[in-house]
């Protein structure tokens, strides 16, 4: 499919305009993914789901939404109910999650639901269009708002995020016989001297020497043999600032953060040596970021390890981190598998609507996909029972 015109002559524009005819690669994903006009997460192709290009726990039913629901009102209850209770959903989708929980809190835990205040920080137009229409019964209880406009300490109750932080743009390095370099974007003709551009990326020497500080920050020595020449990464700041603005509009409460990924042992393995930069479209995922511009999503696995220490750094506790399997399975999601198990009925269509519920509860812990995703809980100013979660029943991964 072409590029997106708008998208494609923002980036060419932003390229030229750049001093040395260049951008730093996540200066390229922040276009691709977010330009107003252009971007994937902001034009009609960002379509999720199974007709669209990826899926998400949301999309397979109820479940994942109702029982984080029910890790919500633990909270509350941690926080010895207050009047106002406040979940903020960073990224949220096409209202799935606010919606499945939105209806378990008002059905199973009333008294947390008249505390509620539930917000959601959203960069597209289009999915916040979709959003409204979504969660039109609850609102008076829903509220769109600009995370960074929120006052500082003024949160009590949860920020939390699916499948967000993974599409947060990164930069990318290079290891090279002179140290570490970062990839850029540029133009090139392609037709010798026709005029017709394309985008194709350059090596040089870093940006910024924050790409060096990170990894002493996440414990990695790059001058260990196995980062040889041409070892090939991401390094997460928009990830560690976004980090820092969480922490700093949390008084009371917690970060639960959903999302695939590594601790950084992991992550910068030798076995990784081209990193973890994915694409996806129309449901097959490749590794060039520089074709359906505008049409394709681009992601890169999370840096946990970068997570847990910058919210250290900026005030928050991690009270764990566990797999979403286990997570989910902790909340509940065992007994409604042993739920369907029971079902005796000789209506064929009720047979198969269970059969099929049944395998999107099991997608859920496939420990092969989203079930090995990690669930990563932060927290502040909380007495030593409010640390103890329902969901978190193994010690920490990170």
């Amino acid at each position: 499919m072409p590029h997106n015109p708008a998208l494609f002559e923002a980036l060419r524009d932003r390229i030229r305009q750049s001093p040395q005819g260049r951008i730093p690669f996540a200066e390229f994903m922040e276009l691709a993914l977010y330009h107003p006009q252009g971007g994937y997460y902001t034009s009609k192709d960002a379509i999720l789901g199974f007709e669209g290009d990826y899926v998400t726990s949301a999309h397979l039913g109820h479940d994942f939404g109702e029982l984080l629901a029910a890790q919500f009102a633990e909270m509350w209850e941690h926080l010895d109910g207050p009047e106002r209770f406040s979940l903020i959903e960073m990224g949220a989708g096409q209202g799935l999650i606010a919606a499945d929980a939105l209806g378990a809190l008002q059905n199973h835990y009333p008294q947390c639901f008249a505390a509620l205040s539930y917000q959601i920080v959203e960069k597209s137009a289009l999915l916040k269009t979709a959003q409204k229409q979504r969660l039109a019964p609850w609102a008076d209880k829903v509220a769109w708002v600009e995370l960074e406009a929120l006052p500082d300490n003024s949160v009590t109750g949860c920020l939390f995020s699916n499948e967000l932080v993974d599409a947060l743009p990164v930069h990318q390095v290079v290891m090279a016989e002179a140290g570490l370099q970062e990839v850029y974007v540029t133009l090139s003709d392609t037709a010798g001297g026709s005029g017709q551009e394309s985008v194709q990326e350059l090596v040089d020497v870093p940006s910024t020497p924050r790409l060096a500080d990170y990894f002493a920050f996440v414990g990695i020595d790059l001058a260990d043999p196995q980062y040889a020449p041409g070892y090939r990464t991401e390094v997460h700041l928009a990830a560690l600032d976004w980090m820092k603005t969480v922490a700093a509009k949390l008084n009371r409460g917690y970060v639960l953060t959903v999302d695939y990924g590594y601790p950084a042992s992991r992550y910068y393995s030798r076995a990784r040596a081209q990193g973890t930069l994915q694409c996806y479209y129309q449901h097959a995922h490749h590794d060039n970021p520089y074709s359906h511009l505008g049409h394709q999503d681009i992601t890169a696995h999370v840096n946990f390890t970068a997570l847990e220490r910058q919210g250290d750094r900026c005030g928050l506790e991690t009270l764990g981190a566990t797999q979403q399997g286990m997570f989910l399975m902790s909340l509940g999601l065992g007994d409604r598998i042993a739920a369907l198990g029971q079902i005796q009925a000789s209506d064929p269509a009720t047979v198969s609507l269970a059969i099929q519920r049944r395998d999107h509860l099991h997608q859920l812990i496939n420990p092969m996909g989203l079930g090995n995703f990690l669930v990563l809980v932060q927290g502040k100013g909380l007495s030593a029972p409010a640390k103890v979660l329902k969901g978190l029943t193994v010690p920490p991964l990170i």
